[in-house]
């Protein structure tokens, strides 16, 4: 799956990193790379599954789709 992430220099020195299409999911870091391992741990901790949620209730049927 391939994310386009845009990072911005922050006020406070080094940047602020979002994904605009997962809203919410926004880190940062120091650096660029700093900043574009802490949005990777982001989006896979979004994306991770929720499956425990709603296996509790009676005729929910989960799946997975690998994209």
């Amino acid at each position: 799956m391939k994310l386009r992430v845009i990072l911005e220099p922050s006020d406070e020195g080094g940047y602020t990193v979002y994904v605009p299409s997962l809203p919410g999911c926004i880190s940062e870091g120091e650096n660029i790379d700093e900043a574009l391992a802490n949005i990777q741990e982001a989006i896979e901790l979004y994306l991770e599954p929720v499956e425990n949620e709603f296996s509790a209730q009676e005729g929910i049927i989960v799946r997975e789709l690998v994209l």
